[in-house]
């Protein structure tokens, strides 16, 4: 988008460099809270609007901390992985987008658990799982093709897990707001439905439990549908581009079409020149006086004997004289300075 690529030009220098470098950094940090003082975090650190707005502020950043795993085995490859992630995006977008990604990211992450607390008075503390989850997915529309190693052992593509991953927040999204609907109103399937998903860990123990997290996928997956949607690669063509490609598309239908003999480089060079139309483009120029525009010095040949002679001045002959490629390089110099 224009308006995004001029911020980009504007604002660029103020991107974090290697950004996911210092997020791991944090994770780490906080990875560390978690096994050597537990119940820190949550205590203190975590995105609690009802101590929020009591004034603890800094809870707005702090919440960042938490780590993609709590697990000592898993942590170094939760960590090396996401690291892969960030990493991988920043080259391909660029530390400006990047950086623009992962804190809408975060932003967003604050709106869901505000909308939540305003709405149901639930203190639902956000972690940094659904802005995880952003930059996987982000990160599976980029690599798709990237395999892994499922358990360490089934080698599975990105793309087939980002839509593993997609179909589970549908599942989220939709039967949190429709499923405790449909069993409060007194439908038994709807009672059978909720309690499956619950056992399967999709869905919450209660209504508002479900409520909240429906919103907080949505709102938090909101920076990833904005990254597909409005972010992605410029769909649009520059006048350039266009004529560029108006350019090639009728020199090779001219050629085509007419059989000619020229090379496809010279149909092209006539079809993006001034010299003739875009009809007569697999025809090689001619001035249209009949009168020819090059002459060789040495064999008085001209462009109107032969389409495939190239003219060129001598640098070293006193006077202006031109010479065909066959004697560009054999003739005499006239007047010979050198």
């Amino acid at each position: 988008m224009d308006w995004f690529q001029k911020l980009e030009r504007k604002y660029s220098k103020y991107a974090i460099q290697n950004l996911m470098m210092y997020i791991i950094v944090l994770y780490a940090v906080g990875f560390v809270f978690e096994v050597f003082a537990p119940g820190v975090y949550s205590t203190y650190l975590s995105l609690d609007f009802a101590y929020i707005f009591k004034g603890q502020i800094w809870r707005l950043v702090t919440f960042i901390i938490q780590p993609p795993s709590t697990s000592i085995i898993f942590v170094f490859f939760s960590l090396y992985f996401y690291y892969l992630i960030g990493t991988v995006l920043e080259n391909i977008w660029g530390s400006f987008k990047f950086n623009v990604y992962f804190f809408s990211g975060v932003i967003l992450n604050i709106i869901a658990a505000l909308i939540i607390y305003l709405i149901f008075g639930i203190s639902f503390n956000m972690s940094t799982h659904y802005i995880n989850l952003a930059l996987f997915m982000a990160f599976a529309m980029e690599q798709p093709d990237m395999e892994v190693l499922l358990f360490f052992v089934i080698p599975i593509k990105i793309k087939w897990m980002a839509l593993l991953d997609g179909i589970v927040f549908a599942i989220i999204i939709l039967g949190g707001f429709i499923v405790p609907t449909i069993a409060v109103s007194g439908v038994n399937f709807g009672w059978t439905m909720w309690k499956g998903l619950y056992n399967a860990g999709l869905l919450s123990g209660s209504g508002m439990g479900c409520y909240a997290n429906a919103i907080a996928a949505l709102v938090s997956m909101i920076n990833f549908i904005i990254f597909i949607t409005v972010s992605k690669r410029r769909p649009f063509k520059t006048s350039t581009q266009k004529n560029y490609n108006k350019a090639m598309h009728t020199a090779g239908k001219a050629q085509k079409n007419n059989g000619s003999r020229q090379s496809f480089n010279e149909t092209f060079y006539n079809a993006n020149s001034e010299k003739t139309t875009w009809q007569g483009a697999n025809k090689p120029y001619r001035p249209a006086n009949g009168t020819p525009k090059h002459k060789c010095a040495v064999c008085g040949r001209t462009e109107l004997d032969d389409e495939n002679l190239v003219f060129r001045f001598c640098s070293k002959c006193a006077g202006n004289y031109e010479y065909c490629n066959e004697h560009l390089y054999t003739h005499i110099h006239i007047g010979k300075t050198q």
